[in-house]
């Protein structure tokens, strides 16, 4: 994981917003979701890959660590609206990383 944090170090700064947020690990279903929608998932089906990339690939999102994120101002509604969704507790900080 800390070659995503390192990544994202260099790929996005500036003004946005640090997102955190705590699923019950006891949840599957939750917990199950919100990895496919961090971390992206891979499917195989009748010998073909399908690559679904996550969220923290897109341009404008910061992993910095688990439960965390850091997002510029356009993806933060994206977020915001899945965790609400499912029912996720989440908090919203407004920082700026140089």
């Amino acid at each position: 994981m800390m070659s995503l944090v390192r990544k994202g170090k260099q790929k996005v700064r500036g003004s946005g917003y640090v997102v955190t947020w705590d699923v019950d690990s006891r949840d599957r279903g939750t917990a199950n979701r919100l990895w496919f929608f961090i971390f992206g998932r891979t499917v195989r089906n009748d010998g073909k890959e399908y690559r679904y990339p996550g969220f923290i690939w897109k341009d404008g999102v910061r992993y910095m660590g688990q439960s965390v994120v850091f997002v510029l101002p356009h993806r933060l509604t994206e977020l915001t609206s899945f965790l609400a969704s499912c029912g996720i507790d989440h908090e919203i900080d407004s920082n700026m990383f140089p």
